[in-house]
């Protein structure tokens, strides 16, 4: 009997890992199925750009697994149980369960309400393509008013400082404000700050910092300090959540909801189970959590595939590299700031901004799309076949249980 890879969600993490292991691993041992409720591959890091009115590219996820003997079913998870070790799912024809050997938690994350009121049935977000799509269409229509209208971005991490700039950029007609929390740009150095300012005032976005929100009304916001923002369309980018399932499901979780994994992205409850990208509580090597990012989806997803390569062939497992290189903001097409940091997550004191930056932030966009597209090229064509048993001495050499 072929041992069973059930792999949750084809974002990058997802893809990723499906592909490398349907590359890595003999078909005539294993089977490699993916579970994810759109056909196409989202370009999440795109998606603010999709809402401003750009066409993004969103590749067929059969066209992504093509040639790769990928099992593909679309459809939506609903539980997971790791006791019997089955993925229940929901699809138009009613669903049913899914059974594993080898679980790869890969579903990401959601936009966060935070608990402000509101945000759920007023907000708009760019978490999703549907969601952005919708956001898309109420800046069709505000703009196509004769006095344009009023786009209340709230949230200053990168997510709302490249939605903010790109509709200002894509928009002219609309009047674009940010809301800040701290100081804008807190977490960048002196020097990027000043470039992220400068570009706010080149768009005409106005920043209202040390500003909290307190709930999210259908023409307005209310802020901590009793003022009311008028809005037409407010944007909600102030975090983002993961769903609730890896934590009803019984697996260790973080108070996030995040499952807690060991320096081989293996749950630390359940040893069947491996996560990656956003679903991951993974500490990097520098003791601090990985945050929830593209670069992160890469490194754990990478670090998963070693694993479960090891584990099943009685290879040794390699560690990758857990580390967090720094930001890439895009600030509209033609600008940019590239924030690299230290070892501690801190920012450095230079950066590299301007079309520079933007290029760079392109590039790595570019490359994100092919490879996500392209999951088995350039990997050896020499597949490996499962071990009788696990061997032991990998697990003593890493330091984990078996």
């Amino acid at each position: 009997m072929k041992h069973r890879i059930v792999v949750l969600g084809a974002g990058y993490a997802g893809a990723f890992v499906a592909g490398n292991l349907a590359r890595r691993l003999s078909p005539t041992d294993t089977e490699i199925t993916v579970v994810n409720a759109e056909p196409d591959f989202v370009q999440r890091l795109r998606l603010h750009q999709l809402a401003a009115g750009q066409q993004i590219e969103a590749p067929k996820l059969t066209d992504v697994f093509a040639g790769t003997g990928i099992r593909l079913r679309l459809a939506r998870v609903t539980a997971v149980d790791p006791e019997r070790q089955v993925v229940a799912v929901a699809d138009a024809d009613g669903g049913g369960d899914i059974g594993y050997d080898t679980l790869v938690y890969t579903l990401g994350s959601r936009v966060a309400d935070q608990g402000v009121p509101g945000v759920a049935e007023h907000a708009f977000d760019v978490a999703g393509r549907p969601s952005a799509l919708r956001l898309r269409q109420r800046l069709d229509d505000l703009g196509r008013q004769s006095e344009g209208g009023r786009v209340l971005v709230v949230g200053d991490g990168l997510t709302g400082i490249e939605t903010a700039t790109e509709i200002a950029e894509s928009r002219p007609g609309l009047s674009v404000a940010l809301i800040a929390r701290d100081e804008l740009g807190a977490r960048l150095s002196a020097g990027a700050r000043g470039h992220l300012r400068t570009a706010c005032d080149r768009l005409g976005i106005t920043v209202l910092e040390h500003t909290s929100v307190e709930a999210v009304e259908a023409t307005r916001v209310r802020c901590a300090d009793g003022t009311a923002l008028a809005s037409d369309a407010t944007v909600w980018t102030a975090g983002f959540a993961v769903d609730p399932i890896a934590a009803a499901s019984g697996l260790e979780v973080t108070g996030a909801g995040r499952i807690v994994v060991d320096r081989t992205m293996r749950s630390v409850s359940h040893p069947t189970v491996y996560a990656a990208g956003d679903s991951a509580h993974a500490v990097g090597d520098n003791g601090r959590p990985l945050p929830m990012s593209c670069a992160s989806a890469g490194f754990t997803g990478k670090q998963v595939v070693e694993a479960i390569l090891g584990r099943l062939t009685g290879r040794t497992i390699a560690n990758v590299k857990l580390a967090y290189p720094g930001n890439h903001i895009s600030l509209g097409r033609r600008d940019g700031i590239l924030q690299l940091v230290d070892g501690d997550g801190q920012p450095l004191p230079r950066y590299l901004g301007g079309r520079a930056a933007a290029r760079v932030k392109a590039g790595i966009l570019m490359l994100s799309l092919w490879t996500t597209s392209h999951p088995t090229f350039g990997l050896p064509t020499r597949t490996h076949r499962l071990a009788a048993a696990p061997d032991a001495s990998v697990e003593k050499a890493l330091g984990v249980a078996a």
